[in-house]
């Protein structure tokens, strides 16, 4: 019987592969056997050159600055080993809420900002439509941001096939996401509001599973919803970026959430208390930084806002929202240096409150997620220096204990991944974190850099 069954894990363990491996491309199977052959070859290495790291490290601690460096880096090492248990701990005490019933869900608008959105922008409506939400309870809200292409023609085609359901309007000329949604959190008459982003779409039990812990929680002033790739068929930026949703969302938020403070609630998917809302509304739109409007990260400021007053903001892991994401090299790093200056502007508005009686119940877990944020930004220039001083005088210990470390520590989001979903797809949080080492460190150094910018960087025209 043993026999039989190990027979039959090696079949399935084998159609499995199979599986994959036809479903693969060519140029993907390439990437990820490259991506093996690097971090196998880099451990061989580690390996083969124990001699010359001791002889490294011994010369390190033969100078003061070297010492110095030593001390500061395994003392680093031991706070984000200690954080990372206590995360942890959190991930595993979290719970997402259960539906409420019918009768106890609020009305509910649900606004869908757009610029140059094309044919998604009704997917996006039309999949909201089809939720499992009690329709006189649901308002839809489409704003078209002064798009430049059809994107207006698709929403009125939404309108015609939903009728009063949906309210759609026009504004003028672009003015950004956060005018577009000023608008609806202004013409909008639910008791909460929901921001989807229009090229996103949703479950049908999404809205409902969104919006019940504010039903549940009086504290609760604002809810982010879980975030996956809907573009991730071929293109391979896609694929990393699902893997790396997963751990940002699925471990990162359900953390944050167990604490009561997530500190961003993604445009792609979050529902608004509207009293919450209302309260910093004027806030929120005249919120400027170095005397500029801000014009980006207009969700983390909000959620920030709404922190700062007191509420919860928590996680639904059960309300899923599938949005598109770049495809190439160049729209990946935008956007990531969108999120950077919005991260440090609103690090920096989290500093002026956050060590203060700003709530009734406990304030630890928000205080030491503020301070693991901050030191990851406080030594993005250390960590470059150090790095470009070992890529030119150790080229090779650099490249084999870089690839090595790579392969320790992105065996977590693997692991993690592979027991949520799929085993085949999570190897991708390898190539994404060699992309992500190599390919986008200059990120957060850049984006303090040039924090007082604005611009979202990657609106435009899409692509054909």
């Amino acid at each position: 019987m043993k026999f039989y069954h190990a027979v039959e894990n090696k079949s399935k363990w084998s159609n499995r592969v199979k599986n994959f491996l036809d479903s693969a491309d060519p140029w993907g199977v390439f990437v990820l056997g490259s991506t093996f052959v690097l971090m196998i070859g880099s451990a061989y290495l580690v390996h083969i050159l124990q001699n010359d790291f001791t002889l490294f490290n011994t010369h390190q601690m033969q100078s003061r600055l070297g010492f110095a460096f030593l001390i500061f880096s395994g003392a680093l090492f031991v706070f984000k080993a200690c954080f990372f248990l206590y995360t942890l701990y959190h991930y595993f005490k979290y719970r997402p809420i259960k539906s409420v019933k019918d009768e106890e869900l609020p009305t509910c608008t649900v606004i869908v900002p757009a610029y140059n959105e094309g044919k998604q922008v009704w997917h996006t409506l039309m999949s909201l439509a089809e939720s499992d939400f009690p329709k006189e309870k649901l308002q839809l809200l489409a704003i078209d941001d002064g798009s430049e292409d059809d994107t207006w023609h698709w929403i009125q085609e939404a309108k015609e096939a939903l009728g009063n359901t949906l309210t759609i309007y026009k504004q003028p000329e672009n003015k950004g996401k956060k005018h577009a949604l000023n608008h609806g959190f202004k013409e909008g008459v639910g008791e909460i509001f929901v921001t989807v982003d229009s090229d996103s779409v949703v479950n049908q039990d999404t809205l409902r599973n969104l919006v019940s812990p504010l039903v549940t929680n009086s504290e609760c002033g604002a809810v982010a919803g879980n975030i996956r790739v809907l573009n991730n068929e071929r293109a391979l930026l896609p694929k990393m970026l699902d893997v790396s949703f997963v751990l940002s969302f699925e471990f990162v938020r359900s953390v944050e959430s167990n604490l009561r403070t997530v500190l961003c609630t993604p445009g792609a998917l979050a529902a608004y208390r509207r009293s919450a809302v209302m309260d910093c509304l004027t806030e929120w739109m005249d919120q400027t930084f170095m005397g500029e409007l801000s014009d980006i990260g207009e969700d983390r400021a909000l959620t920030n806002m709404i922190l700062k007053r007191g509420h919860h903001v928590l996680f639904q892991r059960n309300a899923y929202a599938y949005t598109k994401v770049p495809e190439n090299y160049r729209g990946l790093y935008k956007m990531f240096i969108r999120w950077g200056r919005s991260n440090v502007r609103e690090n920096i508005a989290m500093s002026k409150y956050v060590f203060t009686n700003f709530r009734k119940d406990s304030k630890f877990g928000a205080r030491l997620l503020f301070i693991s944020q901050s030191v990851d930004i406080m030594m993005s220039y250390p960590a470059m220096a150090f790095m470009l001083f070992f890529v030119f005088s150790h080229p090779i210990l650099f490249l084999s204990s870089t690839l090595f470390g790579v392969l320790l520590f992105t065996t977590f989001p693997v692991i993690f991944y592979a027991r949520r979903y799929n085993l085949s797809e999570s190897f991708w949080a390898y190539s994404y974190s060699i992309l992500y080492t190599f390919g986008l460190f200059w990120i957060t150094p850049y984006s303090i850099a040039t924090v007082n910018k604005g611009g979202w960087l990657t609106r435009g025209l899409p692509s054909k």
